[in-house]
């Protein structure tokens, strides 16, 4: 699955880094913040603040880099085609 992203800033009142990524129609499948390096849990990663569609309800994790948090969002879309 092509999966394209458009950076953007997130007002999540912490970290502002953020990516939208759209599907290979052109539609907004997810909403990615890059953590602070002072987050205690995930810091510099990337987490999945918003899913939608076949994302939507999933366990909001966080991913190395975007290349991982891609693959993940690919393979959760494949599986509902």
């Amino acid at each position: 699955m092509s999966l394209t992203h458009q950076p953007v800033r997130v007002n999540t009142g912490f970290e502002e880094e953020g990516v939208l990524v759209f599907d290979e129609r052109h539609r907004l499948v997810a909403v990615l913040v890059r953590l602070s390096d002072r987050n205690e849990v995930a810091p510099g990663q990337w987490f999945l603040e918003a899913g939608f569609g076949p994302l939507s309800g999933a366990s909001y994790p966080a991913f190395a880099d975007l290349d991982v948090a891609q693959e993940w969002i690919s393979r959760r879309l494949a599986l509902r085609v």
